[in-house]
């Protein structure tokens, strides 16, 4: 299975409401920080650097943002384009962005405040369901480990009575500068403090209850829609059902990737599905109705006469419904096998040398090719090879 993409919301380090000004500024900074020309050669920076911009590419789109916001990667998988991920880069304006990465990422960089509110991590999670229950959509509970704010101290994660203190080290920045020397010159970076984590903040007596982490976990029941469509490996997003957020940042999602089981009849490609259906002899040659199972239920089909075996027929509109648009399905793909008989009693095997007979003794035929023995050649035959 191909390797999981991470939440645009979090590749960005965004909130789910954040505005345009906000997303804006959340690309730039990773722009600056990965571009490949201030690491040339860093594949890792590049990796990086092409999904910023692909999420980017999907958030500042009011459409493609709806539609991630409902459907998440799924609602562009099999796009096609150019650019990381299949989008098309091409009619988007990068350059207010761009324009002055260069110019202020050797200027020193600015110390930013990194203890301010910050989205919770998602959850990952799986179910199975049924081939039927991927096609028309189900409902599912689940049962899972969630954290909460720790009662005892309120979510801080110090002893009650006790308060944090500001970390020495970053002065309750939770970020601190690094100069070091480049093939470009002298390069300050900023990272995250390694005493606080980020917080700014350092904790003497930790909570005993959450063990200083400021939440505590319990089993809860989450509802899951899973929409009609859907394939196997795909995800449903529920908002706002994942770890808590930092500092009063929002909760991160629940993503539940559904693992479809192998249906015993039925294969699956996109929205079309296929299938076969075994016919007898008599079947193929006469023609006649017969029934063949589909997702909504037996239907009957006319098998004109002469059918060969390995024949494919068509059932419009008998598909997976479209994930963007139930109303919309694909069609059933049906290939005809003439099923040959091997368990003939003596009648059947009697009449089936009379048909050949009848049709133009083909067993004869087979016969003499088989011994070597050559057809007796009428009086007219030898007179022909006179003339």
């Amino acid at each position: 299975m191909a390797e999981q993409k991470r939440d645009y919301y979090e590749v960005l380090g965004v909130d789910k409401n954040a505005d345009d000004a906000t997303l804006k500024k959340a690309y730039r900074n990773l722009a600056k920080k990965y571009h490949p020309d201030m690491h040339p050669g860093d594949k890792e920076a590049e990796a990086k650097f092409k999904e910023a911009s692909e999420a980017y590419a999907v958030l500042s789109d009011a459409d493609k943002r709806r539609q991630y916001d409902q459907f998440g990667h799924a609602a562009f998988e099999g796009g096609a384009g150019g650019g990381a991920g299949g989008f098309d880069f091409s009619g988007m304006d990068f350059s207010d962005i761009f324009g002055d990465i260069f110019g202020d990422f050797f200027g020193g960089g600015r110390s930013r405040g990194g203890n301010g509110p910050m989205r919770g991590q998602n959850v990952r999670t799986s179910v199975r369901i049924s081939f039927e229950e991927a096609a028309f959509g189900c409902e599912r509970e689940l049962e899972l480990p969630l954290k909460d704010p720790c009662p005892s101290c309120g979510g801080s994660g110090a002893k009650k009575g006790t308060t944090k203190t500001t970390c020495a080290k970053c002065g309750g920045k939770g970020r601190v500068m690094m100069t070091q020397q480049s093939f470009f010159g002298m390069v300050q970076n900023v990272t995250t403090c390694p005493d606080c984590q980020g917080t700014g903040q350092i904790i003497k007596e930790k909570c005993p209850d959450c063990k200083g982490t400021g939440y505590v976990s319990s089993k809860k029941k989450i509802q899951v829609s899973i929409p009609a469509g859907i394939d196997n490996g795909q995800s449903v997003r529920i908002r706002e059902k994942g770890e808590p957020g930092v500092n009063g940042g929002p909760r991160g999602d629940l993503l539940v990737e559904v693992i479809v089981t192998d249906h015993k009849e039925f294969t699956r490609n996109g929205v079309d599905i296929y299938s076969q259906k075994m016919i007898s002899f008599p079947q193929a040659v006469l023609g006649g109705e017969i029934i063949i199972d589909t997702l909504d239920g037996q239907v009957s089909y006319e098998v004109k006469a002469g059918t060969a075996s390995g024949t494919r027929i068509r059932l419009r509109g008998k598909g997976i419904p479209s994930l963007r648009n139930k109303s919309m399905r694909g069609d059933h793909y049906v290939t005809l096998v003439v099923d040959v008989p091997t368990n003939l009693n003596k009648d059947a095997k009697d009449a089936l040398k009379q048909y050949d007979i009848l049709a133009g003794n083909s067993l004869s035929q087979s016969g003499d090719a088989a011994t070597g023995k050559k057809k007796k050649r009428s009086f007219m035959d030898k007179l022909k090879d006179e003339f």
